[in-house]
């Protein structure tokens, strides 16, 4: 076994802060804990759209939501709308939380795949409660106490990723972080095993430690060019590799979900905040030259433009080895898919309570080591194909993008899924995925992409009364949703940041 004192965390942004805010926080005085970063290197910072694990995370630091929306300018955000993505005009949302309520031990949805096909119920939104919530553009906290499934819905956040990673460093060095702004000119090897030794600094000082975390980004100076571990693209199915990203001016007031709207080589999101808009336009090289891209983002912004388009490469893919002799890379250092779904900072957020889990008795040996590689392995494939399904089951053929996303051939765990949807109509769930079920059936129905098939335990109950059922849900939500306040209104009254109260 190998003992862990002391931990270097290389790279601060939201991946570096994050990290060393958990760890210290869960290790206490066990384990010393060093960030460097410099100042002069700028951060990524445009991953302002969360999922609703995000909130886990800060409570286990004992921050409350209102404290972070307020502290980072944020608003809430229920889910995904998809403009576009199926075919030029649809517009389907994908939430956070349940459909319907299931019926003597079976999934709502196999009731209602056999009710919709026989044109007895309304489309699968429409027993969503999250759903309702954002097409109306409402929010409220979920109930503490829910009467019933129907009641149940989650959130995550939009917030300023510089303003959340500022956060995290406060309360980092509040618990005893130490953070050094400095270039690291060196990396030292040891001779016997090839571990890093130490890090020497622009200003010459040496510093090392047991275990290496690199949080370097996209460069992984420590995974990479140190380690030279090696990545593994997936760039035949995952064909953006650019972004331009840039902030406006709100025009209107923000809505409580992202918006994502299809582009003929890519797609485009806009996240509200309370202070701003951040707008993205994210595609592939392949398909699009650079200037046309830019150009069409500025000309899709309404408010005014805080500054010139920033331009973002990247390689979908991941590292071959997360974690690499006594190195861990943890976010974009470990591998990047793209924004689709919100799950970078997720990522960052798993591969934290990894850390937290496999290091618990601040030791590891190569069964540790494996243990993690072979789980983040999983996750990151799961999330592949989750972000695959959308750009396969798109219908639409008016560019060589979204041609070529039909008839590409998929993974084959992703064509399992698929599959086996079609033949049973139902969605299998694996450990270490980090989309369940209602995910899976937003993004089937988004796509008209549902089978003939359903349990047959749904033909043992009367239909007229299952469709009565199925309204009465309906009609419930809508109640709910009419005496919800304003997404803004909400924001206004209960979480506005000091400056915009």
């Amino acid at each position: 076994m190998r003992a862990v004192n002391s931990i270097i965390i290389v790279g601060g942004g939201t991946a570096g802060w994050m990290t060393a805010a958990s760890l210290k926080h869960h290790f206490k005085q066990r384990i010393d804990i060093t960030l460097i970063e410099s100042s002069e290197i700028g951060t990524i910072g445009v991953g302002e759209a969360t999922i609703p694990t995000i909130r886990q995370f800060y409570r286990h630091l004992g921050l409350s939501d209102l404290d972070v929306i307020r502290a980072t300018r944020a608003t809430c955000k229920l889910g995904i709308q998809f403009n576009d993505w199926h075919k030029p005009g649809s517009s389907f949302i994908h939430p956070f939380g349940v459909y319907g309520q299931s019926l003597k031990g079976t999934d709502f949805h196999h009731y209602w795949l056999k009710l919709r096909k026989k044109n007895m119920a309304t489309e699968l939104g429409d027993y969503s409660l999250g759903v309702a919530l954002a097409k109306h553009n409402k929010f409220t906290f979920p109930a503490i106490n829910p009467p019933s499934s129907l009641s149940v819905f989650d959130w995550a956040l939009h917030f300023d990723a510089t303003l959340f990673a500022g956060l995290m460093r406060t309360h980092a060095e509040q618990n005893g972080v130490r953070r050094i702004d400095a270039k690291i000119t060196h990396v030292q090897r040891r001779e016997n095993d090839g571990f890093i030794e130490s890090v020497q600094l622009d200003y010459g000082a040496h510093f090392s430690a047991d275990l290496f975390i690199d949080c370097s980004g996209f460069k992984g100076l420590l995974i990479e060019e140190t380690l030279q571990t090696g990545y593994e693209k997936w760039t035949d199915w995952l064909l953006c590799d650019r972004a331009f990203a840039v902030q406006s001016q709100s025009i209107d007031v923000p809505h409580s979900y992202t918006k994502v709207n299809a582009r003929p080589a890519g797609w485009q999101w806009k996240i509200p905040l309370q202070h701003r808009d951040g707008n993205g336009h994210v595609f592939s090289s392949q398909f699009m030259r650079d200037e046309i891209a830019r150009e069409m983002l500025i000309k899709n912004v309404q408010g005014e433009l805080f500054h010139e388009p920033r331009k973002i490469a990247f390689v979908p893919g991941r590292r071959k080895q997360a974690w690499n002799k006594n190195c861990i890379a943890i976010g974009l250092a470990a591998g990047f898919l793209e924004p689709l779904e919100s799950t970078s900072i997720a990522l960052v957020q798993t591969g934290i309570e990894k850390i937290r889990s496999l290091l618990a008795a601040a030791q590891y040996n190569d069964s540790i080591v494996r243990e993690f590689n072979e789980t983040t392995l999983l996750e990151y494939e799961r999330v592949r194909d989750f972000i695959i399904l959308h750009y396969k089951l798109s219908a639409r053929d008016d560019t060589e993008f979204w041609r070529y996303c039909r008839a590409m051939k998929i993974p084959d765990s992703l064509q399992h899924k698929m599959e086996l949807f079609q033949a049973s109509g139902h969605v299998v769930n694996y450990r270490w995925e980090m989309f369940g079920l209602p995910s899976w059936l937003a993004i089937f129905e988004g796509f008209n992409y549902l089978p003939d098939a359903y349990d047959a335990q749904v033909d043992l109950l009367d239909e007229t009364m299952l469709a009565q059922n199925l309204e009465k849900m309906r009609e419930s939500l809508v109640r709910v949703v009419d005496d919800t306040p304003h997404h803004h209104e909400f924001i206004a009254q209960h979480c506005a940041a000091p400056d915009f109260a």
